[in-house]
């Protein structure tokens, strides 16, 4: 919890030099933020080791939390906008995230490694955002996608045989949005 406070203040001191999180959500950092990352968490075994992929993580949802709260959990985040990547790279030395590292460059162009958990909220579409993330997915990969309102329609859009690969779940946060949960292969 020390981790996520801290996290917390520096995020709301960055917020005022560039737009991480919307001002109107400042006030609910901890449900809208903390815990609707944090949330992820009860999709993925204890056992499970990593590596967990971050995809455009921008202010470091869900990424620092799922770092802060899984300390044993290689976490990787990508994100490509620079002043975003210093300061999750301040973050992640101040938290002292030693299982955290920050690629600061497009996906396109990370190395492609196995990775355990892949995660993304608000990076791309659906379609998209399976096809950039493809090289780093196994059959053993779990997919949490929070989506919000749009999670339903957006897997239902899928080709079949993809489609059959994913559920939605209704976040514990938000009665009204979801996350797209599924494996890959």
């Amino acid at each position: 919890m020390d981790r996520l406070e801290l996290f917390a203040r520096l995020l709301l001191e960055e917020n005022q030099k560039q737009n991480l999180i919307s001002r109107t959500s400042e006030d609910s950092l901890w449900l809208r933020h903390m815990a609707d990352s944090a949330q992820l968490l009860a999709h993925v075994p204890r056992e499970t080791v990593g590596p967990w992929l971050d995809l455009g993580t921008g202010a470091g949802f869900p990424g620092v939390v799922i770092s802060a709260l899984r300390p044993e959990m290689p976490v990787v985040l990508v994100e490509s906008r620079s002043r975003r990547v210093e300061f999750l790279k301040r973050v992640c030395a101040r938290l002292e995230l030693e299982n955290c590292e920050v690629k600061g460059v497009r996906l396109e162009v990370v190395e492609p490694f196995e990775a355990r958990v892949i995660s993304a909220r608000a990076f791309a579409p659906l379609p998209k955002l399976l096809n950039l993330s493809a090289p780093f997915s196994t059959r053993a990969t779990t997919y949490l996608l929070p989506k919000g309102r749009s999670a339903a329609q957006e897997c239902s859009e899928l080709p079949k045989k993809r489609r059959a690969m994913f559920h939605v779940k209704h976040s514990v946060t938000d009665a009204e949005a979801g996350i797209i949960i599924g494996t890959g292969g």
